[in-house]
């Protein structure tokens, strides 16, 4: 391991959130004062090395940028800031310009996903406001959950949508945005411990944690909170998941 490309952010600016696009080699980093840098390795596919084909500032944000999501299959990069403002950007010509935006001034954006085939983003708000759109830009339903919200993340085949609360409920709706059931929670013994950290499907679902516990599937899905404690899963009504105690506070989590 050696360090093979340092680039700086403009006026030392501090990063609050990296994306990357390992399809086409691009890293997306956001940071205070709206600051949004998107660079580009010669090298793809996360290889690493190699000298840098773009590194362009992308204008459009005044707040700190809180969310970057990249759609790899459309060639789009997602951003939302502090203020609430999301902006879409597509490359074109070798640059990225600003798409589409929205800014719905009510409340702060906490996460947002792709489904997997790139063709809709779920974007989830804090006071529990979701809206579902398109890759065309489209506004698909849009829904005020009675409830926080923290994180999102759709299941690989875009058939239910996961949402985490701050106090830790893991909640499964349809694609619609019906509620169908709350995923148990095994791996912590009271689950106000803990706020949520994250929830992260495999990437397709084929593939995950393999033990000779699951001779039938593998654990492709993972609920972890922020004191350590991760929970392995076949399905979200999976009642024997692998539980592990990291021993570490967790701030950020993939596959």
């Amino acid at each position: 391991v050696y360090l093979s490309k340092k680039i700086g952010m403009p006026n030392n600016t501090k990063i609050h959130r990296i994306g990357w696009n390992q399809d086409q080699g691009c890293i997306a980093c956001g940071g205070e004062n709206g600051v949004l840098k998107v660079i580009k390795l010669e090298s793809s596919k996360g290889q690493g090395g190699g000298n840098l084909s773009m590194n362009q500032t992308l204008q459009g944000h005044n707040g700190a940028i809180k969310v970057v999501r990249w759609n790899e299959i459309h060639r789009k990069c997602t951003s939302s800031d502090e203020n609430g403002l999301i902006i879409v950007w597509m490359l074109h010509k070798n640059h990225w310009f600003e798409e589409m935006i929205n800014n719905r001034n009510k409340s702060v954006v906490k996460d947002m996903k792709w489904t997997s085939n790139g063709e809709k983003i779920c974007i989830v708000y804090e006071d529990g406001a979701v809206i579902v759109g398109s890759v065309e830009g489209n506004r698909l339903w849009g829904k005020d959950l009675e409830h926080e919200l923290a994180v999102i993340e759709w299941a690989p085949d875009g058939r239910t949508i996961i949402f985490g609360t701050p106090t830790g409920d893991v909640k499964v709706y349809d694609y619609l945005g019906n509620y169908l059931y709350d995923v148990v929670i095994y791996c912590l013994p009271h689950k106000d411990e803990a706020p949520l950290c994250t929830i992260k499907w495999f990437d397709g679902g084929l593939q995950g944690y393999i033990t000779e516990n699951y001779p039938e599937e593998n654990a492709t899905l993972c609920i972890a909170y922020m004191n350590g404690r991760i929970q392995l899963m076949k399905h979200e009504n999976d009642d024997s998941p692998i539980i592990i105690d990291s021993g570490m506070n967790i701030n950020s989590l993939e596959w």
